[in-house]
């Protein structure tokens, strides 16, 4: 006797790539972080590569900070050492970028949007995907986004090198204290990269986790509950300091080029 089928199951239908009954512009989000990222990758790697006119005055770009080897006051030992090879692409900015890159590409948030935006695994809610199976992130290649916890370590050690660069902005001036229009874009750029940082969900568990009673660790329960704020919006720290970390480092080029007047305000 054959089982008389449930008029409430619905057979599962795979989508085809970009086939969906949703009515809405789903594709403006991704299509918009699409930009955003793409934009954002080709200006860091081309400023990476320049070189040149990444400090004015007391200012240090946050690409190129902190400055191990180079030509500029800012750099810790000097010019680029001599068992570097000639072949080898160098510059400053190029020694340091891939701790905050990698930080960033691993972060849980970033990996929603370019996952949407970039490989479109799905595009958005509701919409097929090209790819035909789901491996999740548990093989070869996204398992080595658990690095993202480790990257972590690097982005709070970050923090203290830009910070050190905020404060020069106001005091590295020969006259004295200064506060110029760059000076107020180094200190933001600080701002909300702790933002950022400090919501980071691998910042939220090293805090706050393994703790089965949080009332019996005050100081933990209150970082906890700092990151929790912080991390209540994420996504708008990751996508808000991801700009101005790019128009932090186009401030300080544009001024040591003499295109604009770092004016001052006190």
């Amino acid at each position: 006797m054959s089982r008389p089928a449930d008029p409430a199951f619905v057979p599962l239908k795979r989508l085809s790539f970009g086939e969906t009954r949703r009515k809405d512009a789903w594709w403006v989000k991704p299509l918009a972080m699409f930009v955003l990222l793409t934009g954002f990758v080709a200006y860091a790697t081309w400023a990476a590569f320049q070189g040149v006119h990444y400090t004015f005055g007391p200012y240090l770009s946050p690409f190129y900070s902190p400055e191990v080897w180079g030509d500029s006051p800012h750099a810790w030992f000097g010019p680029k050492p001599g068992w570097i090879p000639d072949w080898l692409p160098f510059t400053p900015a190029l020694l340091i970028l891939p701790f905050p890159g990698l930080f960033r590409v691993t972060c849980y948030y970033y990996r929603g949007a370019y996952y949407k935006s970039h490989w479109a695994s799905p595009p958005a809610c509701a919409v097929g995907k090209p790819q035909k199976r789901y491996r999740g992130e548990q093989k070869l290649p996204l398992i080595l986004q658990n690095v993202h916890r480790y990257f972590l370590y690097f982005a709070l050690l970050f923090l203290i090198f830009l910070s050190y660069d905020a404060y020069l902005g106001f005091f590295g001036w020969e006259d004295g204290f200064h506060i110029n229009v760059g000076s107020l874009v180094l200190l933001l750029n600080v701002i909300l990269l702790a933002g950022y940082t400090f919501g980071c969900h691998s910042l939220r568990h090293l805090v706050g986790g393994k703790i089965d009673e949080m009332t019996k660790r005050p100081l933990r329960f209150r970082l906890w509950k700092g990151a929790s704020r912080c991390n209540a919006r994420h996504k708008d720290w990751a996508l808000v300091s991801l700009v101005w970390v790019a128009l932090a480092d186009v401030y300080v080029r544009l001024a040591s080029m003499g295109i604009i007047t770092d004016y001052r305000i006190l």
